[in-house]
Parts: C-alpha cells; sequence; structure tokens
C-alpha cells in the first residue's frame, strides 16, 4: 500500500471517529434535555424570562427509621434546613441544588434581602436540597455539596457555607463539587467550619440519605424545577409575571408581618457569608419560585411539601428575571 493511500485511509479513519464522538455528545446532550423522558427546557426570550423545568433523579428512597438527621433540621417527608428565628411571623421555603444555575442567580440578586430579613427577625427560611443536575447530566457535585452543607449546619455554619458554594458554583457541565477535597478547601472560606468532626462528616456522605429523601420529595411534589420558592405558601414565580425584585420580596415579607412581632433567634448566625452580594433592591428577582406548598400560616413547618415541581425560579442578578428552574 502506498503511503499516501495509507494517510488517505487513516484520515478518513480519524473523521469517522470524529463523526461517532459528535454523535455521542448530541446523544449525550438529548438525554441531559429529556432525563426521565419528562424535561422541558424552554426559553423565552420576550421579557427576558428565562425558564428551565427539569426532573429529578433517581435513586434509592430514605424511610425516616433510616435517615441521620443534622442539627435543628425538621424530618419527615420533606427535610429542610431552617435558617432564622424560629418563630419569625414569615417563612420563606426554598428548593435548591447546588450544582443549578439558577440557583445561583437567584441566590446572588435576593441574598442581601433574605439575609437582611433573617436577621431582623422578620423571616424564616427553610432550605430543602436536592440533586436534579446529578440525575439529569450525571454525578455527584449536587448530593455531596448538599451533604457537606448538611455537616455546616451541624457546626452552626448552614448559611455561611450555603452561600460559599453559590459563590464559587462551578459551570453546569464541570461537576467540580462531586470533590471532596474541593468542598473541604471551600469551606475553609468559614472561619472556623474546617474541623475533624466537619471533615469525617463530609467524607463519609453522613447525610446522604437526609438529601435522598429531599430528592424523592421533591420528584412527587408537583413542582417541576429549581429553584423553587415559596413565601408563607406563596408561589413567588406567579408573583408579577415572575419579575418579582428583591424590593418586592421585601415588602411583601413587611406587609405580611405587620402588627406582628419579629421573631428572636435561639443562637446567633456563626460565621457570615464572604460574599454577600450586591443590593439587588429595585432589580428583578431573576428566579422566580414555583411551588404549590400549602403551610399553616406564616412560620409554618414546610413538612407538608417538599420542592415541587411548580416552575421553580431562575433569577438573574442583572435585572432579568426567571420563572422555574433547572
Amino acid at each position: 500500500m502506498s503511503q499516501k493511500n495509507h494517510e488517505g485511509k487513516r484520515t478518513a479513519r480519524e473523521r469517522m471517529q470524529e463523526q461517532r464522538e459528535k454523535e455521542r455528545t448530541r446523544a449525550r446532550r438529548r438525554r441531559q434535555a429529556v432525563a426521565a423522558g419528562s424535561v422541558l427546557a424552554v426559553l423565552a426570550v420576550a421579557g427576558g424570562i428565562a425558564i428551565w423545568a427539569t426532573s429529578s433523579g433517581g435513586g434509592k428512597s430514605s424511610s425516616d427509621n433510616e435517615t441521620t438527621r443534622p442539627k435543628q433540621a425538621s424530618g419527615g417527608s420533606r427535610p429542610a434546613i431552617p435558617v432564622g428565628a424560629p418563630n419569625a411571623p414569615s417563612t420563606l421555603t426554598v428548593w435548591e441544588d447546588f450544582r443549578c444555575p439558577a440557583c445561583q442567580q437567584f441566590e446572588t440578586g435576593f441574598r442581601p434581602v433574605v439575609h437582611e430579613l433573617e436577621d431582623s427577625g422578620r423571616l424564616r427560611s427553610e432550605y430543602h436540597l436536592v440533586t436534579i443536575i446529578d440525575g439529569n447530566a450525571g454525578g455527584k457535585g449536587s448530593l455531596n455539596a448538599a451533604n457537606a452543607a448538611l455537616c455546616a449546619q451541624d457546626a452552626g455554619k448552614f448559611r455561611a457555607y450555603h452561600d460559599v458554594l453559590y459563590s464559587h458554583q462551578p459551570p453546569e457541565t464541570q461537576d467540580n463539587f462531586a470533590d471532596k477535597q474541593h468542598l473541604l478547601q471551600l469551606a475553609g472560606k468559614v472561619k472556623g467550619l474546617v474541623t475533624p468532626a466537619f471533615t469525617t462528616c463530609v467524607n463519609d456522605g453522613r447525610y446522604d440519605r437526609f438529601v435522598q429523601k429531599s430528592t424523592d420529595a421533591f420528584a412527587t411534589s408537583g413542582y417541576q424545577g429549581t429553584p423553587t420558592v415559596l413565601l408563607n405558601g406563596k408561589d413567588l414565580a406567579k408573583e408579577k409575571g415572575g419579575r418579582l425584585t428583591p424590593a418586592d420580596l421585601k415588602k411583601m415579607v413587611l406587609d405580611a408581618d405587620k402588627g406582628k412581632q419579629p421573631g428572636k433567634s435561639a443562637s446567633p448566625h456563626t460565621g457570615t457569608s464572604p460574599h454577600p452580594g450586591t443590593s439587588t433592591q429595585g432589580r428583578p428577582a431573576g428566579p422566580g419560585a414555583s411551588t404549590r406548598e400549602q403551610q399553616n400560616g406564616p412560620g409554618a413547618s414546610t413538612e407538608g411539601k417538599p420542592n415541587g415541581t411548580n416552575p421553580s425560579v431562575h433569577g438573574k442578578p442583572n435585572g432579568t428575571s426567571v420563572t422555574p428552574g433547572s
């Protein structure tokens, strides 16, 4: 065989390999876009509203008697982590995935106002951590990050570490949070968090079942994506056409709290977020919240519903508001 023919055949093989790789990539993207056969991907350009709805990943369900619970966490079928005064007049229910870009947009845009309301005793937040991206795109970053955040709850530093994770969220296609050493390095940004107990908790995946139970609840809740955000049971994604601003949220809380005494926190927050974000007063609340979770009035437990299937909120700090989550 001549050298020329040999080179021609080699080039043809390379082209075929490249084509096969492209086809594999397209197939992988189709699987991610149609995970579990029920994923919706809609980008509503008009009005700058982005909507991503996804299904949660499958996995072993967890029963109450086999689920280890972090300190002060609520149990039941819809476990959650509380932040703020237990007896605050209003309750913000948030369903989130640490790998979800829309959740990061929501946290960036609303964090200053949410912290202000929590610290003043006006608002209690309840966080349901789920693993939708792991289920749709593969990997373990959502699970490992959620477990690490629950380990931080044991140390009284959930809020600070939660904020650090969102401030250092990798691109959705890069599963950096699957690396537990990376999660421990990020924990070093929260003063006093990295201890032998915390490190063991992260490495052992102590709260993996707790996270799975929350994800199971999301899968049967009827909500469609993350973030799903509710104020006193009201789906924020349905307020103002999904273009709610942080200033709007603050007004809604203060209006709901009129004539009510602010709550008093049992213990002060240990550790503050190193990246509180810029004030978003007046900016559209990027991530809208969608979830019809019924609560028994302000401050009621969110044990009735986990993060559901309603449109969640993909907020964008730069004036864009998002409705369903990823």
